[in-house]
Protein backbone atom coordinates (compact mmCIF):
# COMPACT_ATOMS: atom_id res chain seq x y z
CA UNK A 1 0.00 0.00 0.00
CA UNK A 2 3.04 2.29 0.79
CA UNK A 3 4.15 2.16 -3.31
CA UNK A 4 0.70 2.81 -4.55
CA UNK A 5 0.69 5.72 -2.00
CA UNK A 6 4.26 7.06 -2.97
CA UNK A 7 3.36 6.60 -6.69
CA UNK A 8 0.10 8.86 -6.29
CA UNK A 9 1.63 11.29 -4.28
CA UNK A 10 4.68 11.84 -6.57
CA UNK A 11 2.65 11.51 -10.03
CA UNK A 12 0.15 14.77 -8.48
CA UNK A 13 3.06 16.20 -7.71
CA UNK A 14 4.79 15.47 -11.05
CA UNK A 15 1.62 16.49 -12.99
CA UNK A 16 0.77 19.18 -11.55
CA UNK A 17 3.92 21.00 -10.05
CA UNK A 18 5.77 23.87 -12.30
CA UNK A 19 8.68 25.89 -11.99
CA UNK A 20 10.84 23.89 -11.05
CA UNK A 21 11.66 21.85 -7.50
CA UNK A 22 11.48 24.81 -5.96
CA UNK A 23 8.01 25.77 -6.89
CA UNK A 24 7.54 21.91 -6.13
CA UNK A 25 8.49 22.34 -2.39
CA UNK A 26 5.14 23.53 -1.07
CA UNK A 27 3.27 20.46 -2.83
CA UNK A 28 5.82 18.05 -1.65
CA UNK A 29 5.85 19.21 1.92
CA UNK A 30 1.86 19.04 1.72
CA UNK A 31 2.32 15.87 0.23
CA UNK A 32 5.18 14.35 2.75
CA UNK A 33 4.45 16.27 6.13
CA UNK A 34 0.87 16.94 6.36
CA UNK A 35 -1.41 14.44 3.92
CA UNK A 36 0.90 11.12 4.85
CA UNK A 37 2.79 12.03 7.78
CA UNK A 38 6.00 10.10 6.51
CA UNK A 39 8.18 13.35 8.40
CA UNK A 40 7.97 15.99 10.52
CA UNK A 41 8.77 19.25 8.87
CA UNK A 42 12.02 19.39 10.69
CA UNK A 43 13.02 16.33 8.68
CA UNK A 44 12.04 17.75 5.80
CA UNK A 45 13.67 20.97 6.30
CA UNK A 46 17.02 18.82 6.93
CA UNK A 47 15.96 16.80 3.63
CA UNK A 48 15.65 19.39 1.50
CA UNK A 49 19.24 20.71 2.73
CA UNK A 50 20.49 17.61 1.73
CA UNK A 51 19.13 17.68 -1.90
CA UNK A 52 20.11 21.04 -2.24
CA UNK A 53 23.68 19.62 -1.55
CA UNK A 54 23.42 16.63 -3.91
CA UNK A 55 23.59 17.00 -7.73
CA UNK A 56 20.56 16.62 -9.87
CA UNK A 57 16.96 18.71 -9.71
CA UNK A 58 15.89 19.56 -6.09
CA UNK A 59 12.51 17.67 -6.53
CA UNK A 60 14.59 14.27 -7.78
CA UNK A 61 16.48 14.25 -5.19
CA UNK A 62 13.62 14.63 -2.96
CA UNK A 63 11.32 11.98 -4.07
CA UNK A 64 13.98 10.05 -4.34
CA UNK A 65 15.59 10.48 -0.88
CA UNK A 66 11.57 10.52 0.61
CA UNK A 67 11.09 7.44 -1.81
CA UNK A 68 13.83 5.26 0.31
CA UNK A 69 13.17 6.43 3.66
CA UNK A 70 9.26 5.16 3.44
CA UNK A 71 9.67 2.65 1.10
CA UNK A 72 13.76 1.41 1.01
CA UNK A 73 14.67 0.77 -2.61
CA UNK A 74 11.61 -0.30 -4.30
CA UNK A 75 9.77 2.72 -3.20
CA UNK A 76 12.93 5.32 -4.16
CA UNK A 77 12.57 3.92 -7.50
CA UNK A 78 8.78 4.73 -7.78
CA UNK A 79 8.64 7.75 -6.41
CA UNK A 80 11.42 8.99 -8.11
CA UNK A 81 9.58 7.44 -11.41
CA UNK A 82 6.07 8.93 -10.61
CA UNK A 83 7.85 12.72 -10.53
CA UNK A 84 9.54 11.98 -13.72
CA UNK A 85 6.43 10.13 -15.73
CA UNK A 86 4.62 13.31 -16.42
CA UNK A 87 7.47 15.30 -18.10
CA UNK A 88 8.80 12.10 -19.57
CA UNK A 89 5.25 11.50 -21.75
CA UNK A 90 4.94 14.93 -22.47
CA UNK A 91 7.90 15.22 -23.79
CA UNK A 92 7.71 12.67 -25.73
CA UNK A 93 4.28 13.51 -27.78
CA UNK A 94 6.11 17.06 -27.86
CA UNK A 95 8.56 15.42 -29.64
CA UNK A 96 6.62 13.11 -31.91
CA UNK A 97 4.64 15.87 -32.85
CA UNK A 98 7.90 18.09 -33.64
CA UNK A 99 9.14 15.10 -35.73
CA UNK A 100 5.84 14.31 -37.46
CA UNK A 101 5.45 17.74 -38.60
CA UNK A 102 9.38 19.12 -39.36
CA UNK A 103 8.66 20.53 -42.14
CA UNK A 104 5.41 23.10 -41.12
CA UNK A 105 6.16 26.13 -42.61
CA UNK A 106 4.31 26.76 -38.87
CA UNK A 107 6.32 24.48 -36.78
CA UNK A 108 9.83 25.78 -38.44
CA UNK A 109 8.78 29.55 -37.88
CA UNK A 110 7.82 29.00 -34.25
CA UNK A 111 11.16 27.00 -33.55
CA UNK A 112 13.42 29.34 -35.20
CA UNK A 113 11.54 32.09 -33.46
CA UNK A 114 11.93 31.18 -30.25
CA UNK A 115 15.82 30.61 -30.83
CA UNK A 116 16.72 33.94 -29.71
CA UNK A 117 14.27 33.86 -26.21
CA UNK A 118 16.44 31.08 -25.27
CA UNK A 119 19.21 32.83 -25.85
CA UNK A 120 17.97 35.33 -23.90
CA UNK A 121 16.64 33.44 -21.09
CA UNK A 122 19.89 32.07 -20.68
CA UNK A 123 21.77 35.26 -20.77
CA UNK A 124 19.32 36.46 -17.91
CA UNK A 125 19.82 33.46 -16.02
CA UNK A 126 23.80 34.04 -16.22
CA UNK A 127 23.20 37.45 -14.83
CA UNK A 128 20.98 36.84 -12.37
CA UNK A 129 23.96 34.65 -11.25
CA UNK A 130 26.38 37.45 -11.01
CA UNK A 131 26.07 38.48 -7.64
CA UNK A 132 27.76 39.19 -4.36
CA UNK A 133 26.90 35.22 -3.35
CA UNK A 134 28.84 33.80 -5.87
CA UNK A 135 31.51 36.68 -7.03
CA UNK A 136 32.10 37.64 -3.15
CA UNK A 137 35.66 39.21 -3.56
CA UNK A 138 34.34 41.53 -6.42
CA UNK A 139 35.40 44.85 -6.18
CA UNK A 140 38.27 47.81 -5.30
CA UNK A 141 38.87 46.45 -2.07
CA UNK A 142 38.30 42.29 -2.89
CA UNK A 143 40.75 40.07 -4.71
CA UNK A 144 38.68 39.93 -7.34
CA UNK A 145 39.89 35.90 -8.46
CA UNK A 146 36.22 34.59 -8.45
CA UNK A 147 35.60 37.18 -11.32
CA UNK A 148 39.33 36.02 -12.93
CA UNK A 149 38.00 32.53 -12.67
CA UNK A 150 34.78 33.18 -14.43
CA UNK A 151 36.44 34.73 -17.44
CA UNK A 152 39.25 32.14 -17.47
CA UNK A 153 36.36 30.02 -17.26
CA UNK A 154 34.22 31.56 -20.14
CA UNK A 155 36.87 32.49 -22.43
CA UNK A 156 38.37 28.68 -22.00
CA UNK A 157 35.07 27.26 -23.50
CA UNK A 158 33.91 30.22 -26.23
CA UNK A 159 37.12 30.41 -27.64
CA UNK A 160 39.38 27.54 -26.79
CA UNK A 161 36.79 25.02 -26.86
CA UNK A 162 38.35 23.35 -23.71
CA UNK A 163 35.46 20.76 -21.97
CA UNK A 164 33.44 22.42 -19.52
CA UNK A 165 33.74 19.61 -17.26
CA UNK A 166 37.52 19.48 -17.19
CA UNK A 167 36.69 23.37 -16.48
CA UNK A 168 34.70 22.89 -13.68
CA UNK A 169 36.68 20.37 -12.13
CA UNK A 170 40.01 23.00 -12.18
CA UNK A 171 37.80 26.15 -10.79
CA UNK A 172 37.21 23.80 -8.26
CA UNK A 173 40.54 22.87 -7.12
CA UNK A 174 41.69 26.82 -7.89
CA UNK A 175 38.55 27.80 -5.55
CA UNK A 176 39.83 25.51 -2.80
CA UNK A 177 43.53 26.43 -2.88
CA UNK A 178 42.66 30.05 -3.05
CA UNK A 179 39.40 30.14 -0.53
Amino acid sequence: MIYLQLFWAYLKIGIFGFGGGYAMLSMIQFEIVEHYGWMTVEEFADMVALSQMTPGPVSINIATYIGYTVGGILGSLIATAAIVMPSLLLLLFVLKFLFKNKDNYIVKTTLSSMKPVIAGLIFVAALLMMNSNNFSDFGLHGSNISVIICAVTFACVFWAKINPILLILASGLVGYIVY
